[in-house]
C-alpha cells in the first residue's frame, strides 16, 4: 500500500500534469468528484503538508526540497503553490503545459462542446452517447506514468474522462440524457482529425403492403448495364424500372423523417409479375439518420398511400425494434400463404382433374430442387415445403383458376409447371400434360402461430 500524497509528489517532481490528468491517476479513489476536483484536492492537499515541512524542517536541504515540490505544482498554474512561494521570496517559475493532455481541458473542451451543440440542434432526440477517438501519443504518454507508478489498477483512460466531462457539460446545457445501450443520438469526437460526427439511431417501422399492379419490383432494381450510373439503356435514370414497392413506401418517410435513406425488409418477396392483396406481406422500414423521430403515423401512412397511387398502399404501420426485422426474415418459411392462380393446360380440362388435384395436394410435402429460373443466382439445393389444400374451377376448355394454401417459401410457378421435373409433385405431372401459370397473385398471408412473434 502507498502514501497518495508520497506518490503524488513523485509524480509532480517528474511531470507537470493540469488538474484533469493529475486525478485521473487516481480516479478510482473517492465519490462524488469528478478528476478536475480529485486532480485539485491532491495538488493542495500535497502544497498543504509541503508548507507545513518547510515550516517545520530544521534543515536548509529540507526546505530546498520542499520548494521543489511547490515549483513543480506552480509550473502548472496551481495558484496555492504560487502564493507560498511568493510569500518566501521565491521566483514563480513559467507556466508549462501539461505533458499528458498538453491543457486540451482548458483550451478545447468549450469550444468542442460548441461544435456538439451546434450539430445535435437539427435533431430531435431525448436521449444521447457520446464516444471519442484520441491520439496516440496522448494515450502513449498516461500509460507511460501509470505504468511507471503502478497505478493502473486506480486509474481512468483519458478517452473515458473526456467523453464524460462532454457528456455532463452536454446534459447541463440541453437537459437530455445519457443511455449507454440505446441512445437516440450518437456523437463522435474524433481528436486526430478535429471532426465531429452526429447521427441519430436508426427508426423502425413494421407494417404490411399490397401490390395492386403486375411488373413493379419489390426493391429498387438497378439498372444491369450501369448499375446506378445512368446511361441511354434506362434513359440516364440508373434504374431498370421507374420505381419500386421500396421506393414508393420510403420517399414520403425520408421526407417526413428528415433521413438521410431506408433500408426496406420485407418477410420474403413476390415475383416482379405477382400482385400482392388480402392483408398485405409484413415489412419493416429501417430509417437512417432520422432528424425527426417523432411523427404520427398515421399521418405517415396517409403520405404513403397518397404517394403510391394505387400502385401500393401501406396499414397496420407501428414503430417496433430491429429485432422484428430478424423475426419476419425467419418466420416468412412458415407463414401460411394462400394464392389465386390462373393457369392454362394443354388439353382440355375436366372436374375430375380438378378433383384429382384436390385430392392429391391435401397436405402434401412438396420436393423443389431451386428453379432453374434463379439457378443463376441462388444455390441449387432441395426444399420440402408443404401444401394444405388447393381448391379450382374451370374458366374454360384449358384454364383454371386454383386457390393454393400452403407454406412460405413455396415456388408457386415451378409447383404448377414442374420446372422440368425439379418440383414433384406438380400441377403438370399429375395432370399428364403442361400446365403453366399465366397470372398469379398473393391473396393472404398469415402471421406464424408464434406467441410474440410481433
Amino acid at each position: 500500500m502507498f502514501n497518495i500524497l508520497e506518490k503524488a509528489a513523485e509524480i509532480v517532481s517528474k511531470y507537470c500534469l493540469c488538474d484533469y490528468c493529475l486525478g485521473r491517476l487516481f480516479a478510482q479513489l473517492g465519490r462524488g468528484l469528478d478528476n478536475n476536483e480529485r486532480g485539485y484536492s491532491i495538488k493542495l492537499c500535497l502544497t498543504l503538508q509541503t508548507h507545513l515541512k518547510i515550516l517545520t524542517s530544521e534543515c536548509e536541504e529540507g526546505i530546498e526540497e520542499n520548494i521543489r515540490i511547490l515549483e513543480n505544482l506552480a509550473k502548472s498554474n496551481f495558484a496555492p503553490a504560487k502564493e507560498i512561494l511568493q510569500k518566501y521570496g521565491y521566483s514563480i517559475p513559467n507556466t508549462t503545459s501539461c505533458y499528458v493532455c498538453r491543457d486540451f481541458f482548458y483550451k478545447s473542451i468549450d469550444s468542442i462542446l460548441k461544435k456538439i451543440l451546434l450539430l445535435s440542434s437539427n435533431y430531435e432526440f431525448k436521449t444521447f452517447l457520446i464516444g471519442a477517438r484520441i491520439p496516440k501519443d496522448i494515450a502513449k504518454r498516461e500509460d507511460e506514468i501509470k505504468i511507471t507508478y503502478g497505478l493502473e489498477n486506480i486509474s481512468e483512460s483519458f478517452k473515458s474522462d473526456l467523453t464524460r466531462v462532454l457528456g455532463k457539460l452536454f446534459q447541463k446545457t440541453t437537459g437530455k440524457v445519457v443511455d449507454y445501450k440505446k441512445p437516440d443520438l450518437l456523437i463522435t469526437v474524433d481528436l486526430p482529425s478535429g471532426k465531429i460526427s452526429v447521427r441519430s439511431a436508426p427508426i423502425f417501422i413494421y407494417g404490411r403492403y399490397r401490390k395492386y399492379v403486375r411488373n413493379l419490383p419489390q426493391n429498387k432494381w438497378l439498372c444491369p448495364r450501369c448499375w446506378g450510373k445512368g446511361c441511354e439503356e434506362c434513359s440516364w435514370t440508373g434504374k431498370k424500372y421507374p420505381t419500386s414497392v421500396e421506393e414508393i413506401i420510403s420517399e414520403p418517410i425520408i421526407k417526413l423523417f428528415k433521413a438521410e435513406k431506408t433500408k426496406f425488409h420485407g418477410a420474403g418477396r413476390e415475383d416482379i409479375d405477382v400482385r400482392m392483396l388480402g392483408s398485405g406481406r409484413p415489412f419493416v422500414i429501417e430509417i437512417l439518420n432520422p432528424k425527426i423521430r417523432t411523427v404520427d403515423l398515421k399521418i405517415v401512412q396517409e403520405e404513403i398511400n397518397k404517394h403510391g397511387k394505387g400502385l401500393v398502399d401501406v396499414s397496420d404501420l407501428r414503430y417496433t425494434t430491429r429485432d422484428t426485422i430478424k423475426k419476419i426474415k425467419v418466420y416468412s418459411e412458415y407463414t401460411i400463404k394462400t394464392y389465386r392462380a390462373i393457369v392454362s393446360v394443354k388439353r382440355d380440362i375436366t372436374e375430375d382433374d380438378l378433383k384429382k388435384i384436390e385430392e392429391v395436394f391435401n397436405n402434401i410435402i412438396i420436393e423443389q430442387r431451386t428453379p432453374l429460373r434463379v439457378l443463376h443466382r441462388r444455390a441449387d439445393r432441395l426444399r420440402r415445403k408443404r401444401v394444405y389444400k388447393i381448391t379450382g374451377r374451370i374458366l374454360d376448355k384449358r384454364r383454371i383458376e386454383l386457390t393454393i394454401v400452403c407454406q412460405g417459401g413455396l415456388y408457386v410457378k415451378e409447383l404448377i409447371s414442374g420446372d422440368k421435373g425439379r418440383t414433384k409433385p406438380s400441377i403438370s405431372e399429375i395432370l399428364g400434360a403442361q400446365a403453366v401459370c399465366e397470372e398469379l397473385d398473393v391473396v393472404d398471408i398469415a402471421e406464424p402461430p408464434v406467441k410474440g412473434f410481433m
